[in-house]
C-alpha cells in the first residue's frame, strides 16, 4: 500500500496539456474531502480520508496559494497499516504557476520527505529527498510547463476542458520522487454522477493510463462540467488492489 495515495493523485488529472493560464477555476479557501475505499475479499472497504485544502499565504515579498493535500487512514486501521501523508505546493495565485513543493509522507513506518524548489530564472529544480540519512539534493532540468504532483492536479482544472473532443488523447510529465513521470490521459466523455451533497451532476470522464497503474482505461476520474471542474469521483486500479475516492464535502469553490 505504499505509496497508494500519491498514485490516486498520479491519475486525478485532466485532458489537457497543463499550460499556464488565468486562474478561473480555484478559490482561495476551497477545501475537498474524500473517502478513501479500498477493495478487500471483494468488498469496498472505507480505509482513509483525503482531504485537499487552498489557502492563501503573504510572505512580506509575495503571495502564494498553498495546495495543501493530507492522507490518513482511519483509527481503527492504523494498527493494520498507519497513514499520515502530506503533500503541500505554494503556486501563484493568478496562474498556479508552482514555486516550491513539500512531501511528507509516513506509511507504516515508512518515513520519507522531498522539497522542490523551482528556479524559472535558471529553468530548473532544486529537488531534496531525506529518508533515514543526510539529505540528498540534486538539480533536475525544468522545461516550459513542470509541475509537481500537487500543482499538476489544481492546473489540470483549470484547463478548458470543454474545448477537448471525445477521444482526444494527451501525454504529460510530471516530476515524483525527483524523476520524470508520464500519463496518458483520455476524454471518454460525459456522464451523471450521483453525489451525497452535490446531487445529480454532469462530470467529464477522464481516463488516465501510466505505466504505475493497471490495465488500459481502467483509472478513471470524473470532473464536474462546470467552472470548478471539481472531482467527484475517483475510481483507481493498481497492482495492489482497486478502490476509489469519493467526494463527501466541498465548500469555499470559487464558482
Amino acid at each position: 500500500m505504499r505509496n497508494l495515495f500519491i498514485l490516486v493523485l498520479l491519475f486525478s488529472l485532466g485532458t489537457v496539456e497543463a499550460q499556464t493560464s488565468a486562474n478561473t477555476s480555484i478559490g482561495e479557501n476551497e477545501k475537498l474531502v474524500y473517502t478513501a475505499s479500498y477493495n478487500m475479499s471483494g468488498l469496498l472497504t472505507n480505509l482513509a480520508q483525503v482531504t485537499m485544502q487552498t489557502t492563501r499565504v503573504n510572505t512580506g515579498k509575495s503571495n502564494y496559494l498553498r495546495l495543501k493535500c493530507n492522507a490518513a487512514t482511519y483509527s481503527k486501521w492504523d494498527s493494520f497499516f498507519k497513514i499520515r501523508d502530506v503533500y503541500e505546493a505554494y503556486v501563484n495565485p493568478s496562474n498556479l504557476k508552482p514555486y516550491l513543493y513539500k512531501r511528507d509522507i509516513n506509511e507504516g513506518g515508512y518515513i520519507k520527505k522531498e522539497k522542490y524548489v523551482y528556479s524559472y530564472k535558471n529553468k530548473t529544480v532544486k529537488a531534496t529527498m531525506q529518508k533515514k540519512k543526510e539529505p540528498n539534493t540534486k538539480t533536475i532540468k525544468m522545461g516550459n510547463n513542470t509541475f509537481d504532483v500537487v500543482s499538476t492536479l489544481y492546473h489540470i482544472r483549470n484547463m478548458d476542458i470543454e474545448k477537448a473532443p471525445v477521444g482526444s488523447n494527451q501525454k504529460m510529465t510530471i516530476l515524483f520522487d525527483r524523476k520524470p513521470q508520464t500519463a496518458y490521459l483520455k476524454l471518454l466523455g460525459k456522464e451523471t454522477i450521483s453525489t451525497n451533497i452535490m446531487g445529480n451532476k454532469e462530470c467529464y470522464k477522464i481516463a488516465v493510463n501510466n505505466d504505475a497503474l493497471k490495465g488500459t482505461n481502467k483509472n478513471i476520474v470524473y470532473l464536474t462540467a462546470d467552472a470548478n471542474k471539481v472531482p467527484v469521483l475517483i475510481k483507481f486500479s493498481i497492482p495492489a488492489g482497486t478502490g476509489q475516492l469519493t467526494l463527501t464535502e466541498a465548500s469555499g469553490l470559487k464558482n
